[in-house]
C-alpha cells in the first residue's frame, strides 16, 4: 500500500530520474489517434493503384500484425508494472501502456476506414484484422515467448528475469520488430526510407505514414526506458551480458521470420538487414561501458525532425 508518510524520500517524485524525464516527455508529446487525417485519401489512392489481391494482402498482413502487436503489449506489460517498486518507473510504464492502447486504436481505425472500404471497392473479400491467416508461426512464437517472459515476473521476480522481460518487449518487440516494421511502412508508402523495400509502386499514404510516425516516436521513448534498465543491470554486475545476448539471439529468428512471408510487392531483405543492425546497436549500447543511451529528445525524433526515432 502506498504510504501517506514515507521517511525514505522527501518528495513523492524524483524529477531528476530518467523515468520522470521520460514521463514528462510522454505528456508533452501526447497525440490523439483520431486526429490523424488523410485516411480517406489513403483509401482512394490504394484503390486507384488497383493492386492484385495478393499484393493487397501484404498490406493487410502488415496492418493486422502491427495492430495485434500493439494490443499484445497493452495487455502483457501489466506484470512488469506490478513488480516495479519505484513510483517514477511505475508512472512511466503507465504512460507506455496508455500509449500502446492508442497505437492499437490507430491500427483498428485504419482497418475500418481504409482496409475494409478498399476491399469492397476492389471487389476483394472483406476481412477482419483478427483473422488467423495474417499471422505466421514466427510471429505467434515471438509473442508467446514474450508473454511468458512477462508472466514469469509474477512468480520469480529476479534481476535476470527482469532483464529477460525488458529484452523481450522493450528491446526486441518494441525496438527491433516494431521499428523495422515502421521503417518498412515509411519506405513503401512515402519518399523516405529505402528505395529497395517496395517492389510495387505503392502510393504515398500520408495518413498511414503520419500515424506510424507518431507511434514510432512513442516507441523510441519505450526503447530508451528498456535500454536504461537493462544497461543498469549489466553495468552494475547484477546480470551477465550473456543473458542479454542469448535472449536477443534466441528471438531474432522469429523477427526475421515475421517479415519472411511479406514477399509480394515488398522485398523483405532490407527489412531483415535493418532489424539486425538495430539489434547490433542495442547490444553495443548495453554492453559497452563507454557507450551512452541517446537523450530522450533524440530517441523520439522523427525523420521530419531531421532524425530517426530510437536510433
Amino acid at each position: 500500500m502506498t504510504q501517506v508518510e514515507d521517511t525514505s524520500r522527501e518528495m513523492r517524485l524524483d524529477p531528476d530520474s530518467f523515468a520522470q524525464g521520460y514521463f514528462k516527455n510522454a505528456v508533452y508529446r501526447h497525440w490523439d489517434p483520431y486526429d490523424i487525417e488523410g485516411l480517406e485519401d489513403d483509401k482512394e489512392k490504394v484503390v486507384e493503384t488497383a493492386p492484385a489481391e495478393d499484393e493487397f494482402n501484404t498490406l493487410r498482413k502488415s496492418i493486422a500484425r502491427f495492430g495485434a502487436g500493439e494490443e499484445a503489449v497493452t495487455e502483457d506489460l501489466m506484470p512488469l508494472g506490478m513488480v516495479l517498486e519505484d513510483i517514477n518507473d511505475q508512472m512511466f510504464l503507465s504512460s507506455q501502456i496508455y500509449e500502446e492502447a492508442k497505437h492499437t486504436q490507430f491500427f483498428d481505425r485504419y482497418w475500418r476506414e481504409v482496409v475494409n472500404p478498399a476491399e469492397e471497392a476492389l471487389g476483394f473479400e472483406v476481412t477482419e484484422p483478427t483473422d488467423q491467416r495474417f499471422f505466421n508461426d514466427h510471429y505467434i512464437a515471438l509473442f508467446d515467448k514474450t508473454e511468458d517472459a512477462m508472466e514469469r515476473l509474477l512468480t520469480d521476480d529476479s534481476p535476470e528475469n527482469r532483464v529477460k522481460a525488458y529484452c523481450h518487449y522493450h528491446l526486441v518487440v518494441e525496438s527491433v520488430l516494431a521499428q523495422t516494421g515502421y521503417y518498412g511502412f515509411q519506405s513503401a508508402f512515402s519518399d523516405k526510407g529505402s528505395d529497395e523495400v517496395a517492389v510495387k509502386d505503392w502510393p504515398d499514404a500520408e495518413g498511414l505514414v503520419e500515424g506510424v510516425g507518431k507511434i514510432r516516436s512513442d516507441e523510441g521513448r519505450h526503447v530508451g526506458f528498456g535500454m536504461q534498465k537493462v544497461r543498469g543491470y549489466v553495468q552494475n554486475g547484477e546480470v551477465d551480458e550473456s543473458v542479454v545476448q542469448d535472449t536477443l539471439q534466441d528471438l531474432m529468428p522469429h523477427v526475421a521470420g515475421t517479415f519472411s512471408d511479406l514477399t509480394v510487392g515488398i522485398n523483405p531483405a532490407p527489412l531483415v538487414e535493418y532489424s539486425r543492425d538495430k539489434l547490433t546497436r542495442r547490444i553495443e549500447i548495453i554492453t559497452d561501458a563507454d557507450a551512452e543511451i541517446p537523450d530522450v529528445d533524440e530517441l523520439v525524433k522523427l525523420d521530419t525532425d531531421e532524425g530517426t526515432a530510437a536510433d
